[in-house]
């Protein structure tokens, strides 16, 4: 169907969200995107952005073959906690190479696209309710300003206000796992960069470089029960961080002995949405499938969701079948791919005999081990 006109609303301004809109709004739609935030801040720290997701990027044309701001990829080292002694070593995707990218460089990137495309952007706009009407949807804002659109795309993250107008109220569960997150200065640059998985009883840390590799991101998880605060941004003590992996050695000590601030990100998993649309809205990236960070698919899924949602305007003729269509191309993908994270939250943690045996398959097994994960790394939602 023709979009020239029809106006669509997208609520939240994250990866998901300006890339569904600049789609969108590239098929000839007038699009507005709203976020609750006043002002788009250096928030979060390092992302991987696997092939699935760079092309997407590139469809967009918001990235070249060569991005600028990415750092390139060259693989996975696995390390073992006490001395940080090498496991295994994984090569790259083989659809191509993984970009890791600051948050807030790819907000910008996407953000400064959208804008040059003609999308609206309004920030501190936070909606308080939706209403439904026969071919209209109509937010009504916390200003009590109400707006009314053709469709609208919610894409306001995991714990997404609009997500229950499709699905009831939801209880998260809590995970029992804490992220730390941090970034550091960092000066060790290397001709071929690779993320560090240095996996202990109990806990891993992964990092990798960015800008330039200027920057070493951090993300500790460890599993504990004591504190169930949902958010993914609560201050940290560095000092803590240190005491909580005090056995973890090598590259990784050195690299937590250098952390001067640290958030935390309490780990609560809810379900893939059962309900993605209801023929004039629908849910897209956290707000669909929230998942766990241990396939670091979050981004890439919700970029997958902005090009599939926007492609299915061009293969039908209606909005509801459209959006119908979207629904059933996602929500398997989405399923099978949180499934497989929450599996990983598992493998990383292991202890006593069963992590001496998976280290000892790792070694031999781990150069062809990516294979195992190219039905998620070579889908290209744009081919």
């Amino acid at each position: 169907m023709k979009l020239d006109g029809l106006k669509f609303c997208v609520v939240g301004c994250g990866i998901g969200g300006l890339a569904a809109a600049l789609a969108l709004q590239q098929r000839g739609a007038r699009v507005t995107v709203f976020e609750r935030a006043a002002a788009l801040a250096e928030v979060g720290a390092g992302l991987q952005i696997s092939p699935n997701g760079m092309c997407v990027l590139r469809a967009l044309d918001v990235v070249s073959d060569t991005p600028a701001l990415g750092q390139r990829s060259y693989g996975t080292v696995l390390r073992d906690y006490r001395n940080g002694r090498v496991i295994s070593r994984l090569p790259g995707p083989k659809a191509g190479p993984t970009y890791y990218y600051h948050r807030a460089d790819l907000l910008d990137l996407l953000h400064k696209a959208a804008q040059t495309a003609g999308v609206d952007i309004r920030l501190g706009a936070c909606v308080a309710e939706l209403r439904k009407h026969p071919t209209e949807v109509e937010l009504v804002f916390e200003s009590g300003e109400p707006l009314r659109a053709d469709c609208v795309i919610a894409a306001d993250g995991g714990r997404s206000t609009l997500r229950s107008s499709l699905n009831g109220s939801e209880t998260p569960v809590f995970t029992h796992q804490i992220a730390w997150r941090a970034t550091i200065p960092w000066q060790e640059a290397e001709a071929e960069p690779r993320a560090a998985l240095t996996m202990g009883p109990c806990r891993h840390v992964v990092t990798y470089p960015l800008r330039d590799q200027s920057l070493m991101n951090i993300v500790a998880i460890e599993e504990r029960s004591d504190w169930q605060e949902e958010g993914w941004r609560k201050q940290g003590d560095p000092d803590d961080l240190r005491a909580r992996f005090a056995d973890f050695g090598g590259e990784v000590r050195d690299i937590l002995a250098d952390v001067e601030e640290a958030h935390l990100w309490a780990l609560f998993l809810r379900p893939v949405a059962r309900t993605w649309q209801d023929g004039r809205m629908a849910l897209l990236g956290d707000a669909a499938h929230p998942t766990l960070p241990f396939m670091a698919q979050g981004a890439c899924l919700a970029l997958e969701d902005a090009w599939v949602l926007a492609r299915c305007f061009d293969d039908h003729s209606e909005m509801s079948s459209a959006l119908a269509a979207y629904e059933a191309a996602r929500l398997p993908r989405a399923e099978r791919i949180v499934a497989a994270a929450a599996a990983n939250a598992r493998n990383f943690h292991l202890q006593g005999p069963k992590r001496i045996a998976a280290q000892l398959a790792l070694s031999v097994i781990g150069p062809h081990l990516s294979r195992r994960y190219e039905w998620i790394y070579g889908h290209d939602v744009t081919a």
